[in-house]
């Protein structure tokens, strides 16, 4: 560890004791008024280690089993606690604040914060809910596309987009059937996966053999995918490619694949290879030097960060990730003032734009004002 992060990782865990502390507290003074309960302690320690879990989990997760599954409790369990710090920020601080303007009015100190209290939890746990709901419930959006270019023999084709599925130890082979079941229902002619195919570490989609599952999708003109910045954080890139070529998923890195003779499928690296990968990555403008851009040109880049560059270099189609629309609200304001695009579709020159809020999720399972969504995109190509 390089010493000039050491204070800045020093702030954060303070930080982050103080958070906990504070939600801690707030729920012993809820939990005693209404229990009568008196010592403190093994809510306490409780509290502690529900706040390190992930911590726990993520360090964990390498064991080999028995200790592994628990790991994975652990890390599931840390997980949904980053959504509890979250929410319980925006919450605790106006219950407080009601609290003591109530006991200002001579309410009895107790029923406000029983009532106050009261009202905090429900409107936590319905959030959770709510956002459980939307993390594990998968929409189809679907977009209709006009490209005016011609496509060798084809007059349409459908593509299913599937960014952000982040396979690891909260997101596994049951979500994974979701997006199969979707999949098989759609009849795309194409799928295409804009990285963060797994969450980190490639282990859990290893030791849980999600490979299996994965290798339910089909598509009759192949399933390609990129790499996202997850896949840098885990560092097993080489053992991921071999992987998805196991299972028939070509992973495309700086690389272009003509389909049937009729358009292009290019595949960028993520971002974070200008400084994990010793190649580094091509500007588009290389990706498509010896390219015919008469036909259709069809390019994944998980991070949407450079959509004026695919516009002016003559993209048709652009398909990105990354973003998760924040996740969970009001994230979404930050990647709102981070990304031109950060989800949805957008019409840059002659350049559709569509930013996913991805299938899987990192961290809680929550999302709250996204939803995991499926990409469907019917094309049609017109010449005039």
């Amino acid at each position: 560890m390089k010493a000039r992060f050491i204070p800045i990782i020093t702030v954060v865990f303070l930080l982050l004791v103080l958070v906990n502390w504070y939600i801690g507290w707030n729920g012993w003074e809820y939990l005693s008024t209404i229990t009568g309960l008196d010592n403190a302690l093994p809510f306490g320690i409780i509290v502690g280690i529900i706040s390190i879990s992930y911590i726990i989990g993520r360090f964990g997760q390498h064991l080999s089993s028995p200790f592994r599954q628990i790991a994975y409790g652990f890390k599931y369990i840390g997980s949904y606690w980053f959504a509890v710090m979250q929410y319980s920020l925006l919450i605790l601080p106006v219950a407080d604040l009601i609290i003591w303007l109530l006991t200002l009015m001579s309410v009895d100190y107790d029923t406000a914060f029983v009532t106050v209290g009261t009202a905090a939890f429900v409107l936590l746990a319905a959030i959770l809910i709510r956002g459980t709901w939307n993390a594990w419930t998968p929409i189809v959006r679907p977009y209709r596309l006009t490209i005016p270019k011609k496509a060798g023999s084809f007059d349409k084709l459908r593509i299913g987009v599937a960014s952000d599925i982040h396979l690891g130890t909260v997101v596994g082979n049951r979500h994974l059937e979701r997006l199969v079941r979707h999949m098989e229902e759609m009849k795309p002619d194409l799928i295409l996966l804009p990285g963060d195919v797994i969450d980190d570490s490639i282990h859990p989609f290893i030791h849980r053999n999600m490979a299996a599952t994965m290798g339910k999708l089909k598509a009759p003109l192949g399933i390609y995918a990129v790499l996202g910045n997850h896949e840098y954080i885990g560092g097993h890139i080489k053992q991921f490619v071999a992987e998805m070529n196991s299972i028939g998923i070509q992973v495309l890195q700086d690389e272009t694949i003509l389909i049937q003779d009729s358009f292009y499928v290019i595949g960028r690296k993520d971002l974070s290879a200008k400084h994990s990968d010793p190649e580094g990555r091509l500007p588009i403008s290389e990706l498509i030097t010896n390219l015919d851009t008469d036909k259709p040109l069809i390019l994944m880049d998980h991070q949407p960060s450079d959509l004026e560059q695919a516009s002016l270099n003559g993209i048709d189609l652009s398909l990105s990730g990354h973003t998760h629309r924040g996740q969970m609200a009001p994230n979404h304001l930050i990647t709102r003032r981070i990304f031109e695009l950060d989800w949805g579709y957008k019409l840059k020159g002659s350049l559709h734009a569509i930013v996913s809020s991805g299938f899987g999720l990192w961290g809680p399972p929550i999302r709250l004002g996204s939803r995991s969504e499926i990409i469907q995109i019917d094309l049609v190509f017109e010449t005039k």
